[in-house]
């Protein structure tokens, strides 16, 4: 058992089927487990982060260990849920795991982030709940869906960007349209949805939840995992986080990388936000240095941020994405 937390249950093989409480105890800033002090069996696993909230960790597909997390609320009116995981096995887990906390259902989904990744394993979420989205992402899933079609169900998709296995989900049609902010209540609590603007995938949603100060930012917020921009908005990211970090939340969660408490999150959200700006900067002197972008891939010096998780795979892609926003060509 890591020293970070303490566990409710008999032994660490109950990790699935318990939820762990968060310690006030210093800790390894790494999105690793194993730098962190874990174990690769110690996941997936659910935090309890406030009374009637939840996070639920379990590992991105890849090579490089670190955690796609989602958040779920419970209320007297049922289960929200903000994201979901990479396939419709994982997802399945965390409707598990959700039904272990409470016998409250799951009514409401929110599509913070529209990648693979967090919407793959959408088809393991109960029929009839209701889904929020911002109109970018409702377009993206979409014409994805379409390809997959045209492709037929042979093949499948990737983490990166769509379905994880022949198990088809598509967005429902009566899904709820979110283009800047919605308030909403669930029983006795109030929750926002949010967005920030133009980060990560460019319909990127947040939720927000003001009784607790909690702030959900899905993949606005990448802790410990180097700036991923294979869809992203580069100098607009920067003021989504701007904007994150003016509400002054208690606790911010990411939507990979590890939950923390409320002091240590607010000082990782400050660390994330440097590594964009230092990225960007990085970039943007080689591309006004002249040098051509396939140089620029293995000039690039990320300092401290060379040794953050996906470093070596997302760097060149970083670099390609700065360079079409100051050459004017990204779309």
């Amino acid at each position: 058992m890591s020293k970070r937390f303490d566990v409710i249950g008999l032994s660490t093989a109950l990790l699935t089927c318990t939820t762990i409480l968060l310690a006030q105890q210093p800790v390894v800033r790494t999105a690793d487990p194993i730098t962190r002090g874990l174990q690769l069996t110690d996941f997936p696993r659910t935090i309890k982060v406030a009374d009637n909230v939840y996070t639920y960790e379990d590992f991105h597909a890849g090579p490089e260990k670190f955690t796609t997390t989602n958040m779920f609320v419970v209320t007297d009116a049922g289960v929200l849920v903000a994201d979901g995981q990479g396939s419709v096995p994982e997802t399945k887990g965390l409707v598990e795991a959700i039904r272990k906390v409470t016998p409250k259902p799951i009514t409401t989904v929110v599509i913070a982030s529209d990648h693979g990744d967090h919407t793959a394993g959408n088809a393991s979420f109960p029929a009839g709940v209701h889904y929020l989205i911002h109109p970018t992402s409702k377009a993206i899933l979409e014409r994805s869906a379409k390809a997959f079609a045209l492709r037929g169900s042979g093949g499948g998709r990737g983490s990166g960007g769509g379905r994880g296995n022949a198990d088809a989900w598509d967005l429902p049609a009566d899904a709820e349209l979110v283009a800047d902010k919605k308030t909403m209540h669930m029983g006795a609590e109030e929750i926002q949805i949010l967005f920030l603007g133009r980060a990560h995938t460019g319909g990127d949603l947040a939720v927000y939840l003001p009784r607790q100060k909690i702030l959900f930012l899905s993949e606005i917020y990448l802790n410990r995992v180097f700036p991923a921009m294979r869809s992203a908005y580069p100098s607009e990211w920067l003021k989504a986080l701007d904007r994150a970090e003016a509400m002054k939340p208690d606790l911010y969660i990411a939507g990979h990388g590890f939950t923390e408490t409320g002091a240590v999150s607010q000082e990782e959200i400050r660390a994330y936000h440097k590594a964009m700006e230092a990225v960007i900067a990085e970039a943007t002197r080689l591309y006004k240095s002249g040098v051509p972008v396939d140089v620029a891939i293995k000039e690039a010096n990320w300092g401290e941020y060379a040794s953050w998780t996906l470093a070596s795979s997302q760097g060149p892609i970083a670099i390609r994405k700065i360079y079409e926003e100051l050459s004017g060509q990204l779309k």
